[in-house]
């Protein structure tokens, strides 16, 4: 017979009676999201725990309620707060804790860490490569990460400036249809950017920062031409590019510069036949030394819950119909009968 499982216990300190409601959230739900992705049992009175499941899952649940209980000191716990913890919650990376306390960004309202391993590497990368690819679905932290990096740099005194770049292509509305000039008509596609900047700067210190042409902005176009030296230049939405655009940007590099490039291949908004210049240089530049590529999956996202499981049902279905494109019947008569129209004096049809 199996022996049965030992009850992995342990202590939470010190015993503040709010800072454990915080904890375990109202009627415990907190506690039973972190039971549910990690199948185990949570007990306790008090600060006093009692772990019910496999080892590995169990080491992982105390090592993450240790901190969670050391966010209750300062922050007001969510499930939502709750479950971008859990998002970093596999054995694996739970098992090795470390790793997170070695990368930490600094901006004027304070220090941001990479959620998960991937994040980690991601954020790694950027620190020790001038080039670099973030390529994965929305909601994994590309762009913020990159920005993140980009105002950590220019605190230390490391860059001059930064250099937020986008293709002008939209999904829908064409941009001459949008008032003001260009800058004013791009702005809104670079809105992410902006409120990243917005939280780790300040509003008034972004303007500030802009008009002194610290933080400028511009089209992927305006690009040709030009040197960067000693900036931070990030590349959003990147698999709008083409070919051409995509060499073009990174022989613009120039020394003292760190660019990221972000971009979600799934997402391209280019004209039907034109090759995303994001797909095309990962298999040009996927083994050149000194650039890092880091490819986000769908277990990466930290937004809402469903946002995971949206794009998880979209690969699903991308796998099993690959092509979505309409099929004409294998008959050679017309779908429709012909439609009949008199015919105009001097017509070009004939």
């Amino acid at each position: 017979m199996n022996a049965p499982i030992e009850p992995h216990r342990f202590i939470l300190e010190p015993c503040e009676a709010r800072r454990f409601a915080n904890l375990c959230g109202q009627f415990d739900a907190h506690l039973r999201l972190i039971e549910e992705r990690l199948t185990i049992v949570i007990r306790n009175r008090g600060n006093q725990f009692e772990l019910l499941g496999p080892q590995a899952q169990t080491d992982c649940a105390e090592h993450l309620l240790r901190r969670l209980y050391r966010e209750t000191k300062a922050t007001d716990l969510s499930p939502d707060l709750v479950h971008l913890f859990l998002q970093e919650s596999d054995v694996e990376e739970l098992l090795t804790p470390s790793i997170e306390a070695s990368v930490a960004l600094r901006t004027r309202k304070g220090m941001i860490r990479p959620r998960g391993a991937n994040q980690q590497r991601y954020v790694k990368a950027i620190l020790e490569h001038d080039i670099n690819f973030g390529v994965g679905p929305a909601g994994t932290g590309k762009t913020y990460l990159a920005v993140a990096c980009a105002v950590d740099a220019l605190e230390r005194e490391q860059v001059r400036h930064i250099l937020l770049v986008r293709p002008a292509v939209e999904a829908g509305e064409k941009l001459g249809f949008l008032p003001g000039d260009l800058a004013q008509k791009i702005d809104p596609y670079l809105r992410p950017l902006y409120d990243a900047l917005f939280e780790m700067l300040g509003v008034e210190q972004v303007a500030k920062l802009i008009e002194k042409q610290v933080i400028e902005v511009a089209p992927l176009a305006y690009m040709r031409g030009r040197t960067l030296s000693n900036s931070f230049i990030i590349l959003d939405e990147s698999q709008n590019t083409t070919l051409e655009q995509m060499k073009m940007f990174l022989t613009r590099i120039g020394f003292g510069s760190t660019a990221v490039i972000t971009g979600d291949i799934t997402q391209v908004d280019l004209p039907r036949g034109s090759k995303s210049g994001l797909s095309h240089v990962i298999e040009v530049l996927h083994d050149v030394p000194g650039i890092s590529f880091t490819h986000f999956l769908s277990q990466d996202v930290v937004r809402h819950p469903l946002v995971q499981r949206i794009v998880e049902a979209y690969e699903r279905f991308e796998q099993q119909a690959p092509d979505l494109s309409p099929k004409r019947p294998e008959t050679d008569a017309p779908l429709l009968p012909p439609t009949r129209r008199p015919r105009n004096e001097g017509s070009q049809d004939d």
